[in-house]
């Protein structure tokens, strides 16, 4: 643990308002090396669940880092990849190589549910306002949706190719998710009829999706050569609900962006290499460095890609770079 434990975790309510962090970093080092610590979610109850992409577990742990218990996937090599909180109170995880979608209860039991279209390739999930779980099929190009009860529906994208990426609820039913081999934004309604929009600057690398609290979908844009995508990113970007597009410039130029979710401070932050951004409304950009060695990925304070109507006040992080889960405290 790189700082004393700040206030104890808890549910953000209305009068918090204005909330900052010092940038002190809490982490806690898992005990299997080379776990791969990948994205992470909170359950109803405060606790802290991950996937661990690397050592084909899901992980979950008390606030303060205690009573951590790690769950092997039933089959190997499943490479678990997002993770959830679904209606039902249990946790959703896409199986990115394994072609399931997998339901772990708090009691760490675990089901699998198979994906009809063979190698299909799941990345990111999120809760939909329908009670479903909906996610991208990244090499079948759809978007999938699955009830609590393990029934999966499958809708084609139009572009063909599309490499969905990563996709967010918005509080009106709709979907949205990145393309990002297409170059695009894509909508779709409970319905499953979808729209797609272009980005302003070719080969942007869309990737990582969220609802933000001003009321505008944000995602970043990824920079390299990511699957096999030569992209010029290293951007956030800021889509209205009527399919306005603004992008920011990151200003660090080495590097890329990984995954995106708004923090306890109702701002939106990314995780890129060995920090995390901050993102005002404006597009004001702040980086705070995390540890040496660390490549952090997944984060969350508690919405998990839908509305941050639930808001900790602990921004959390995957860091598959130094094999830790670890925080920034905000107050």
């Amino acid at each position: 643990m790189n700082a004393a434990c700040a206030a104890e975790q808890r549910w953000l309510g209305a009068a918090d308002k204005d909330l900052a962090t010092d940038g002190r970093v809490t982490d806690f080092a898992l005990p299997n090396p080379n776990s791969g610590p990948t994205t992470i979610a909170l359950a109803r109850d405060g606790t802290i669940w991950f996937t661990e992409g690397s050592g084909n577990r899901i992980g979950r742990m008390n606030p303060d880092g205690s009573g951590l218990v790690e769950y092997p996937l039933p089959n190997p090599d499943s490479s678990p990849r997002i993770i959830a909180l679904g209606s039902d109170g249990n946790l959703w995880v896409s199986e990115h190589t394994g072609n399931r979608i997998g339901r772990i209860t708090p009691r760490g039991e675990i089901a699998e549910f198979p994906i009809p279209t063979p190698g299909s390739q799941p990345r990111a999930i999120a809760l939909g306002m329908d009670g479903n779980i909906w996610f991208g099929m990244f090499a079948a190009g759809k978007i999938g949706r699955v009830t609590p009860s393990g029934a999966i529906t499958e809708f084609e994208i139009p572009t063909p190719n599309s490499g969905p990426r990563a996709l967010a609820a918005d509080p009106h039913g709709n979907i949205w998710f990145s393309e990002y081999r297409a170059n695009k934004i894509g909508r779709i309604t409970p319905q499953g009829v979808v729209t797609e929009l272009v980005l302003p600057r070719p080969s942007s690398g869309p990737a990582d999706i969220t609802f933000g609290d001003d009321g505008n979908l944000w995602f970043i844009e990824l920079a390299g050569g990511v699957d096999g995508v030569q992209t010029d990113g290293n951007r956030v970007g800021r889509i209205t609900l009527d399919g306005e597009i603004t992008e920011f410039q990151i200003p660090s130029p080495a590097g890329s962006p990984t995954n995106v979710a708004v923090g306890p401070d109702r701002n939106v932050w990314y995780t890129k290499g060995a920090s995390l951004g901050r993102v005002t409304p404006a597009g004001v950009i702040t980086e705070f460095p995390l540890g040496a060695g660390s490549r952090a990925v997944g984060l969350t304070a508690g919405s998990d890609r839908q509305p941050p109507t639930r808001l900790a006040n602990r921004l959390w992080y995957a860091d598959v770079g130094a094999n830790k889960v670890g925080y920034l405290s905000f107050e």
